[in-house]
């Protein structure tokens, strides 16, 4: 049974009383629909350029947030992996407002299959490692941590899985996220992807716990910044059976903390004090419609016919309300019209 070993420092104390200060704050606060969208957008590009940088993706930001609009064809590796961990997110939002996440290890195996889609052979989506891994670290060009052997993953995993589930409501939230996050890179449970992986399934934790501005803010951002860092908090060094015992995880879930913490603050900047009316509030049609639009990168007045069941005059008010809220902007013309995110 997987039981880990930490300190409720004084520091760490007040991190998860200062998160939740924060977020209560967000939560009880109501924002026009305009500024929640475009946040969102913000944050999964930002996500997605900051988690995958981690792993050494050389594109910058500015790349990633045209590759996402633009969707091109024949990807190279470097944007299918800003692709892949894109749609991932995208696809965990929307199932976390529709209440449709399970957390278990059909999720962890499919995350990862997202993760890695078209970049790493079949073999290795989506299912436990077979073979053994070593961490590297570059700048010493030596092996240094030596994670678990392949026929202990599938237990060592299944015991953390359980270590989540028993504990939801029992260890502090963040806490308990942080445990997980760590423990999962402890583990190596893949060939590839671990690190995009256990990050997403963080998120996840941290919005099924609770967190609702998680849609909103990308810590991944913050372990980008110093990436040295962060794989110095979240890795260990050593052959993991000889250090397994003495593994504590304080230091970590202070550094977890503070991040979260760090990214809360830079939302609550960015979030202006505007009061919802009828001119900026977004309808669920609307969501439909914008949703749509991120997907498949742009949609016409017949493709938004399928998903709404309004009158075509109405139809055309809807187009011309976001158009004039800013969200989008019309290309073409008679037949060949269609609707785009608009440039900011």
């Amino acid at each position: 049974m997987f039981e880990p070993k930490y300190t409720i420092t004084g520091k760490l104390l007040e991190n998860i009383k200062r998160v939740n200060r924060l977020v209560n704050d967000l939560n009880q606060r109501r924002f026009s629909d305009v500024v929640l969208v475009e946040l969102q957008k913000t944050a999964e590009a930002t996500s997605a350029f900051a988690s995958t940088s981690i792993e050494g993706n050389p594109l910058p930001l500015t790349d990633v947030k045209q590759i996402l609009k633009t969707r091109p064809h024949n990807l190279r590796e470097s944007e299918q992996e800003v692709v892949n961990y894109n749609e991932a997110l995208q696809e965990i939002n929307t199932d976390l407002k529709r209440g449709k996440i399970s957390f278990n290890i059909s999720l962890v195996l499919s995350i990862q299959r997202k993760v890695i889609n078209t970049i790493f052979p079949p073999f290795q989506s989506g299912k436990l490692r077979t073979q053994p891994v070593f961490v590297n670290d570059p700048r010493l060009q030596k092996t240094v941590y030596w994670p678990p052997d392949v026929q202990d993953v599938p237990g060592l995993m299944e015991d953390l899985i359980e270590f989540v589930q028993k504990n939801k409501h029992i260890i502090d939230s963040l806490i308990l996220a942080g445990i997980f996050h760590k423990q999962m890179v402890i583990i190596h449970p893949f060939m590839d992807g671990n690190g995009r992986a256990s990050r997403l399934l963080t998120k996840i934790l941290l919005a099924e716990m609770g967190l609702n501005t998680f849609n909103l803010f990308s810590f991944e951002n913050y372990y980008n910044n110093n990436v040295t860092r962060y794989f110095e908090m979240v890795g260990e060094r050593g052959n993991y059976y000889d250090i397994e015992k003495t593994i504590d995880f304080t230091f970590w879930l202070e550094y977890f903390t503070d991040g979260i913490i760090d990214e809360l603050l830079r939302v609550e900047k960015l979030l202006p004090h505007v009061l919802i009316s009828p001119q900026t509030e977004l309808k669920s049609y609307h969501q439909k419609m914008l949703l749509h639009i991120r997907q498949k990168g742009y949609i016409t007045d017949r493709e938004y016919a399928k998903l709404v069941f309004r009158a075509r005059s109405t139809r055309h008010l809807d187009f011309k309300k976001l158009i004039s809220l800013g969200l989008i902007e019309m290309k073409g013309e008679s037949k060949a019209a269609h609707y785009v995110v608009k440039e900011k």
